[in-house]
């Protein structure tokens, strides 16, 4: 079974080849399901990693559908992930209906070529994943991450393993909640792959005596938030 561990630092990338993963998928802010890492850090981890490096091309969290100007951003980031000698893309792209956008993921397909491709698990959002099944595999992505569309893939099990059962061309790699005490059930069910961090926490600080940077506002998945023009020019009128 191939063993694909989510790194979201350079030291976990590190850690993960020497704890004998098979590849990695780089990216950043694991609390937000992951998002594109920076250049600097792909080109760290490239330097210094030996097994294949795949790499998260979602320019945001929150939902999966993106407007010109963000999918602008994810051609970019695909082609200097192509530069510099990545082994794998993985993205993917749906429309505010939440059906896959069939159109804008083959554009990512076709442009990831000679790359592997894995759709990632916006996946679990599809309300048909069988019929997205099929339509991904004959677009040529080589896999496809789930959680069976549950929010951990123990308990999507039965899906992954009927997803598993009419694939013809993808692989179907588990992800969401792998851990040490389950992973031996996505092998029994005939699964080729699992996905996992596999995280602890450490370097910790004291908060005392200081304000949190994070902003729970900013974290909703149905909306984006933007720099809004008519806020920002009356600011910038009301001091000029």
């Amino acid at each position: 079974m191939l063993i694909e561990v989510c790194a979201n630092s350079l030291e976990s990338a590190l850690n993960a080849e020497k704890a004998g993963a098979d590849r990695i998928e780089l990216c950043s802010e694991l609390g937000v399901g992951g998002i594109t890492p920076s250049f600097g850090l792909i080109s760290a981890v490239k330097e210094k990693l030996t097994i294949p490096i795949h790499v998260l091309i979602r320019p945001r969290s929150g939902h999966f559908t993106y407007t010109d100007t963000e999918f602008e951003v994810v051609l970019n980031d695909i082609k200097f992930c192509k530069k510099i000698g990545v082994d794998g893309i993985v993205s993917g792209v749906l429309n505010a209906d939440a059906t896959l956008d069939i159109a804008r993921t083959k554009q990512l397909v076709t442009l990831s070529k000679s790359l592997h491709f894995t759709f990632h698990r916006a996946f679990d959002w599809l309300p048909n994943p069988k019929e997205a099944l099929q339509e991904l595999e004959a677009i040529g992505v080589d896999t496809i991450l789930t959680s069976g569309k549950h929010l951990t893939a123990e308990n999507g099990i039965n899906l992954l393993s009927e997803l598993n059962t009419v694939a013809k061309k993808s692989i179907i790699m588990a992800g969401a909640g792998v851990n040490q005490g389950n992973v031996n059930k996505f092998s029994e069910i005939g699964l080729r792959a699992v996905h996992l961090s596999g995280t602890t926490f450490g370097n910790e600080v004291s908060m005392n005596r200081k304000i949190p940077m994070n902003s729970q506002k900013h974290l909703e998945e149905h909306q984006i938030a933007v720099t809004n023009v008519d806020i920002i020019r009356q600011i910038v009128q009301s001091v000029k």
